[in-house]
């Protein structure tokens, strides 16, 4: 029998405004599940621009679908067809696309998602919805384990949530039963609710759990996280324009902070040099380098003449995040180290690198001798080695307007450093600093730099000065790292971006070593804390606090964590016993106070608090009764309405002393009243009640309120 929603009748027996809002519930429900998946994966940096924009493009579209926007929908077949053509895809972009297979595989998932998600229309199809927007999720931890992919991760679980209640409605409701209910106003709201109280119950006990038991978080990601970036420049090569390329991206790539009072801003964070340069790119031959073993947590880097040299000395702390190789970085000359590894390596150019792979969240503290003056130490001459100094002054063919240019630079300066100087200047002068990039690559990127272009970012200024100072005679080298950085005053650490990897010049100065030269002339930006920066600093406090007590977070950081709670209480309660007795003299004085001034007011405000809470739901019931009566009036009847004015002739019957027992059915009751012209109306309103809620006529409505307006006259 058919049941009316709203002055129409629709097929089958359920209740058709109940069956749309579940439909469009679950539709959203199942659209946000796999939306939360798809920009879980986009968080990570995995996802290419045309791949994210096709996915975006089709999750748009199952939005205006679900919202009847765009009414169309795929043939039957579509969802085996589809994700068997995605499949199949899969095959050439391995093979001819991508050509790797972590790149591919992402891009399969996240396709078959979205496709799966357009063509689904069993409920089997949405089974398998379900089940490929959990890998998403899955290819997302393995990918990021930063704070982006827990804000996912909790939405994935509101959604989720949402999706599996609504689904469980959504196959009751379709179930061929005889119920006409009330409440399904704001139905969906109110199952919104629900499932963000329950998602944030979860939370909130695992949170706790997460904080109550330890563990190593940090090794257990370090398995299965792969390299999410690789930076390139700080191994043992680096292509002209691929620094450029790195200052594109926003993304952090290690925090530092002094140890003391000193302040890290301004420095260099050296990650390696290159010695050798064939006119393209830059590196280093193969050597196994020296292989300094970590004992007790500690490692001595300097050897000890470097340790009598006099000069300014800094502590401080760097951890280090998802950068694809196993690179340290400092400022300065590193002295000392402290770092939680087996061993490091040191190579012949000063670098540095953990000894056994990957530096992904990787924390260590470092004293370092940092330079600050121009003048010889007098405790220490270093030296370079023949074989050093030659290999730090080949050159590839070059222009000869190169050398020539370097030659007439240098021409009045008679000191390495004097050459040095002339050609830093020269530099900061005449040329221009731009983060953009080369439009199409050049036949020699040097002169065309030097002679036609004119502007560039910081590789092309530090290789032309390499260059020509070794044109002179100077032995050089370039150096790769990170520049500075930006102080969070919210967390005490300097977060260091992509975006400030720079590239500079260390030559060699006779009785000094190898000395810092930087080229690059300064950037046209303007420093300033926008909006957007100030956000970006709330970001990164957050982010710091993922690293610190969840990624890192172990026994030691939950006795620190127990710690600090223990302290705080015993402090807390500390203050309060010493202090009670004038605490409770001043709140005394103020209640008395408080009483005088807001006494009267008071009492009336709980006057009329208590009366809306004795008469309040008697007076919105009646409002709501009322409001439904004149929507009957106009046609628009419900199966519900029903019970509403069926509840509404038992409270008359009910004042006149006729009460109905829960157990008695509506027709058993009105046949058990006594003979009277009232028991008449009762029996047609009964009939009449029985035809609009079983029999879905809403025809009956009207006469259901004429009855009633008579019964309450009698």
């Amino acid at each position: 029998m058919p049941v009316s929603s709203g002055g129409r009748v629709l097929p089958g027996r359920t209740n058709g405004a109940l069956a749309v809002s579940v439909d469009r519930y679950f539709d959203l429900s199942l659209l946000g599940l796999v939306s939360s998946g798809y920009f879980a994966v986009l968080g990570s940096g995995y996802l290419d621009w045309p791949a994210a924009l096709i996915a975006a493009a089709g999750l748009l579209l199952r939005a205006l679908m679900a919202f009847g926007i765009v009414r169309w929908t795929f043939p039957k077949g579509a969802s085996f067809v589809l994700p068997a053509a995605c499949v199949a895809f899969y095959a050439i972009d391995y093979t001819l696309l991508s050509r790797e297979f972590l790149p591919s595989a992402i891009h399969l998932v996240v396709f078959l998602a979205v496709l799966q998600l357009l063509t689904a229309q069993t409920t089997r199809d949405y089974v398998f919805v379900g089940i490929i927007a959990f890998l998403e999720l899955i290819a997302a931890t393995l990918l990021s384990p930063d704070l982006g992919f827990f804000v996912f991760l909790a939405l994935f679980l509101i959604f989720g949530v949402a999706t599996f209640a609504s689904a469980e409605i959504r196959r009751s409701v379709r179930k061929p039963r005889n119920l006409g209910r009330g409440g399904l106003r704001r139905f969906h709201w109110r199952l919104a609710g629900l499932t963000v109280l329950v998602s944030l119950g979860i939370l909130v006990l695992t949170g706790g759990m997460f904080f109550l038991l330890p563990r190593t978080a940090r090794a257990a990601f370090q398995h299965l996280i792969p390299d999410r970036y690789h930076i390139p420049g700080f191994s043992n090569e680096m292509r002209l324009g691929e620094i450029g390329e790195i200052q594109q991206r926003r993304i952090a790539v290690m925090h530092v902070r002094p140890v003391g009072s000193e302040s890290t801003a301004n420095l260099k964070w050296r990650g390696n040099a290159l010695s050798q340069f064939d006119g393209r790119r830059w590196y280093n031959p193969p050597e196994a380098g020296n292989v300094l073993r970590v004992r007790s947590g500690s490692v001595l880097l300097a050897d000890n003449p470097q340790r009598w040299r006099k000069g300014k000395r800094l502590a401080y702390e760097v951890r280090l995040h998802s950068i694809g190789n196993d690179a340290l970085f400092f400022a300065g000359t590193p002295e000392f180290l402290t770092i939680n590894v087996p061993s490091v390596v040191r190579n012949s150019h000063g670098g540095v690198r953990a000894g056994y792979g990957n530096t992904d969240n990787l924390q260590y503290v470092a004293h370092a001798f940092v330079e600050e003056t121009a003048e010889p130490s007098a405790l220490w001459v270093p030296q370079v080695t023949e074989a050093e100094r030659v290999n730090n002054l080949l050159l590839p063919p070059l222009d000869p307007r190169i050398i020539e240019l370097a030659r007439k630079l240098t021409e009045s300066d008679t000191s390495p450093e004097g050459k040095a100087r002339s050609l830093e200047k020269y530099f900061h002068t005449q040329f221009g600093y731009t983060t953009d990039l080369l439009s199409e690559p050049v036949r020699d990127p040097l002169a065309h730099f030097l002679f036609e272009r004119r502007k560039g970012h910081c590789e092309y200024f530090s290789s032309a000065m390499a260059v020509m100072l070794r044109a002179v005679n100077v032995p050089a080298r370039i150096a790769n790292g990170f520049q500075s950085g930006e102080y969070n005053p919210l967390t005490g650490w300097t977060v260091v971006r992509a975006s400030d990897a720079h590239s500079w010049v260390e030559a060699w100065m006779p009785g000094r070593g190898w000395t810092t030269f930087d080229p690059t002339p300064p950037s046209a930006r303007t420093p300033g804390l926008s909006i957007v920066g100030r956000f970006g600093l709330y970001l990164d406090a957050a982010e710091t606090f993922w690293h610190e007590w969840v990624l890192n977070y172990d026994r030691d950081r939950q006795l620190v964590l127990a710690s600090r709670v223990e302290s705080g209480g015993r402090d807390f309660g500390s203050r309060w016993a010493a202090g009670f007795g004038e605490r409770f003299e001043a709140l005394k004085t103020a209640t008395v106070a408080l009483a005088k001034r807001w006494g009267i007011t008071a009492m009336l405000a709980i006057l009329v608090l208590a009366t809306g809470r004795r008469f309040g739901p008697r007076v919105l019931r009646w409002w709501r009764t009322l409001r439904r009566v004149r929507e009957v009036r106009r046609g628009a009847a419900l199966a519900s309405d029903a019970t509403l004015l069926y509840q509404r002739m038992l409270g008359v019957l009910r004042r006149r002393g006729y009460q109905k027992s829960a157990w008695t059915t509506p027709s058993e009751f009105a046949d058990h009243l006594p003979p009277s012209d009232a028991s008449v109306l009762v029996a047609e309103f009964t009939a009449a009640y029985h035809d609009l809620r079983f029999g879905g006529n809403p025809a009956a409505a009207p006469r259901m309120i004429e009855l009633l307006a008579e019964l309450e006259r009698r």
